[in-house]
């Protein structure tokens, strides 16, 4: 069952859109931890509201302005509280049916999610990281207080 865009939240998994493509960016690339990534930015709506549509790839190619599509396992993130949504390989994109109201009946309104806090982790998650005491051969070694040094 398609999920309204109104009623995006942030960290959604297997979402299933159909909307109407109001703006398509220019393809460009960016570079990710994995490598180079090929992306084309969408703004999408349906009678709910908008939401950002990143197309992780090269299957964006052939999406056009006004066209119904339909993305079916999709994922949700969110950047400075806005809810994005995301497709990507493991995605479909597809001819959507065309009972998605036009552009000027689309609300102008885009679902946020502040309370959403992405899982920490990424390039820090591994390895224990720093802070923390630190240890010489001697045990811990603790600097005075600069009111003892001057006693």
């Amino acid at each position: 069952m398609d999920e309204k865009i109104g009623n995006l939240k942030g960290g959604m998994e297997n979402v299933n859109v159909t909307a109407r493509v109001l703006q398509v960016g220019d393809q460009k690339t960016v570079q990710t931890r994995n490598g180079p990534r090929t992306l084309r930015e969408l703004i999408v709506g349906d009678e709910t509201g908008r939401v950002k549509l990143t197309l992780w790839g090269t299957q964006n190619e052939d999406v056009k302005e006004g066209q119904v599509i339909k993305i079916e396992n999709g994922w949700t993130t969110v950047f400075k509280g806005q809810v994005q949504l995301n497709a990507g390989s493991r995605s479909k994109i597809s001819e959507g049916e065309d009972s998605i109201p036009e552009e000027s009946e689309i609300p102008e309104t885009m679902p946020t999610d502040n309370s959403f806090q992405p899982r920490r982790g990424g390039f820090r998650g591994r390895g224990g990281g720093g802070g923390g005491r630190r240890f010489n051969r001697g045990g811990y070694r603790r600097q005075p207080r600069q009111e003892e040094e001057e006693e």
